[in-house]
């Protein structure tokens, strides 16, 4: 089996602090959450959570979460199974978790693993899905 590289996760819809998917997936399990934006990236409105898709130009707002070292496998195979991520480039993929730089505030990049819409369904939000202009889920 090939090893990960264990870099935080930029999430930007229910994952954030005080959604429920942080609650039954990330409590307990990360050193630190802190604020983040994602350039290049636009944010679509989904059924019940949002999609994210490569936009040179646009912004997206989030958290980085970095896992604690003895729950990463864990928490990585959980949130593959929630984002339904089979591996790269498989076509059963809702999402597709890629090495992003995302950036702190200050300006500082880091990379880390992002969960963006699989090719055929990012081509469709962008033809007839409805964007969250502002790039935050919690604003929208």
């Amino acid at each position: 089996m090939t090893s990960v590289v264990q870099l935080p996760f930029f999430v930007y819809g229910t994952l954030r602090p005080g959604e429920v998917n942080h609650d039954l997936f990330l409590r307990g399990r990360t050193v630190s959450e802190e604020p983040a934006s994602l350039p290049d990236a636009a944010l679509y409105d989904g059924p019940g959570y949002p999609y994210a898709v490569h936009r040179p130009g646009s912004e997206i707002t989030g958290e980085l979460i970095t896992a604690t070292p003895d729950a990463y496998g864990q928490l990585l195979a959980a949130l593959d199974l929630l984002e339904e991520y089979r591996g790269p480039g498989r076509p059963g993929n809702v999402y597709d978790r890629i090495d992003c730089e995302a950036v702190r505030p200050d300006g500082t990049p880091v990379r880390a693993w992002v969960y963006l819409a699989a090719p055929l369904l990012a081509l469709r939000l962008a033809d007839s899905g409805t964007e969250i202009p502002s790039g935050d889920w919690l604003r929208r």
